[in-house]
């Protein structure tokens, strides 16, 4: 399961402590530590696809002993680190040529999609 911790003095006082004034209290989450076997397996399928949706991402979560949550937030990840990669590879390649790149405020590209921009690890 998800393990959460608690908020600072929560324990002590036995109740909700607000994290900032008028706010609840914000619960942060463990991060997930994913095994080696568990990334490997993730990075072939990643390989043969970028997306795993459906039956696969059900499928395959299965396997792996995790959440369909967690492949899917690993899977919008990778695909990030991956255009990122393929960003600074476009860009090393051009500046071999002399060829200069405007600088842009948006480094990822335009055909980002909605989903991806997500950066939650579960």
């Amino acid at each position: 399961g998800l393990e959460l911790s608690h908020c600072v003095g929560a324990k002590s006082l036995g109740t909700t402590v607000p994290w900032r004034s008028g706010g609840p209290c914000k619960v942060k989450r463990v991060r997930t530590v994913f095994k080696p076997e568990q990334l490997e397996r993730l990075e072939q399928e990643f390989l043969k696809q970028q997306y795993m949706v459906g039956t696969e991402r059900v499928d395959l979560a299965a396997t792996l002993h995790l959440t369909e949550t967690q492949v899917k937030v690993w899977f919008q990840n990778r695909r990030i680190k991956w255009r990122k990669q393929s960003m600074e590879q476009k860009a090393a390649k051009l500046s071999q040529f002399g060829v200069i790149q405007p600088a842009t405020a948006d480094s990822t590209g335009s055909k980002d999609h909605g989903e991806d921009t997500v950066d939650v690890e579960l």
